[in-house]
């Protein structure tokens, strides 16, 4: 069982310079805003399930333009003969643990589960969500897991083998 991290940990990642999300709005958006694909409610400055007020905005929230872009924040990569064997289980935790991420952060959200190779490709909306999903497989079946958060993207790569 290992958890390692690329060579610029939590620590070093705070003194970089930040690289623009552009996926993140420029200003803030006029309230109430509701994104007309997933229905989600920007108000007092973050997105919720909130129920659709009447006098609604009308906009498009950065989870279903990542998603509709095909541009992840987040790409977790199952790799291993485990994976292969347990495909149904690793995919029921993946996905309960976006439904509990999503029920609280509706920008948390998976993008695409794919087969590639000898790998499974999860793409996410929100790096959180990778790490978390990438922490909930080593919890639960160990293996190894790694973190790696790209210098000039808005985004997290992890990877577990088992």
């Amino acid at each position: 069982m290992s958890i390692s991290h690329s060579p610029r940990d939590k620590k070093d990642r705070s003194v970089r310079r930040k690289k623009h999300d552009p996926y993140k709005a420029k200003g803030k958006l006029r309230e109430p805003s509701v994104c007309r694909k997933c229905k989600a409610v920007y108000h007092k400055g973050r997105w919720t399930w909130d129920p659709v007020p009447l006098d609604s905005y009308d906009v498009v929230c950065p989870a279903c333009e990542r998603t509709r872009d095909g541009a992840p924040s987040g790409v977790l990569m199952l790799t291993g003969e485990f994976v292969a064997k347990h495909r149904d289980e690793i995919f029921g935790l993946v996905r309960n643990e976006e439904t509990r991420a999503k029920s609280e952060h509706p920008l948390s959200r998976l993008i695409n589960i794919k087969d590639q190779d000898q790998a499974v490709f999860i793409t996410t909306t929100d790096p959180h969500l990778a790490r978390r999903m990438g922490e909930a497989l080593h919890h639960a079946y160990h293996g190894t897991l790694t973190f790696r958060y790209e210098e000039d993207e808005d985004l997290i790569r992890v990877t577990w083998d088992c």
